[in-house]
């Protein structure tokens, strides 16, 4: 993910001087979990024995529950990602969505990654059938984003 050189102050956290709280950046890394868990399983119909994506996604909300440093979380999307790149279609986007939950705890945008790569996962698996998108699309959308605070 390329990021804008001027970052939306409401992904950035407080301590680097944004206005994403803590508690918010983990509710985000949950909610990134969430949309990669829901396409996991176009992942490991194709590669039923390989953990890195499930591992990834258990990773994010580690992370979040304050159970495993940013960098470890972090490498367990990298090595989903990796597990991603032999891949086309569906299963490809499945593990790419995994890893973008888990990098979360690093920068916050990814919680954009992991929606998008979910949807990308769900209309690669169901193309022309909108009622499937459509049922997916209104997970990803609700889950994909936290409520902006009153000012």
């Amino acid at each position: 993910m390329i990021l804008p050189k001027i970052r939306d102050p409401r992904m950035v956290t407080i301590r680097w001087g944004g206005s994403l709280t803590d508690a918010d950046h983990r509710l985000l890394a949950l909610r990134a979990a969430d949309c990669a868990e829901h396409v996991l399983d176009y992942f490991e119909r194709e590669l039923p024995d390989d953990p890195r994506p499930r591992d990834a996604v258990a990773a994010a909300r580690a992370w979040a529950r304050g159970n495993m440093p940013m960098m470890q979380a972090r490498a367990a999307g990298g090595h989903s990602m990796g597990a991603a790149r032999p891949l086309v279609g569906a299963a490809r986007f499945a593990a790419y969505a995994a890893g973008q939950a888990a990098c979360v705890g690093h920068v916050a945008e990814h919680d954009l990654g992991a929606a998008a790569y979910a949807i990308k996962a769900a209309r690669s698996a169901h193309p022309g059938n909108s009622r499937a998108l459509a049922d997916r699309r209104n997970v990803f959308l609700s889950s994909a984003h936290i409520k902006e605070k009153p000012r």
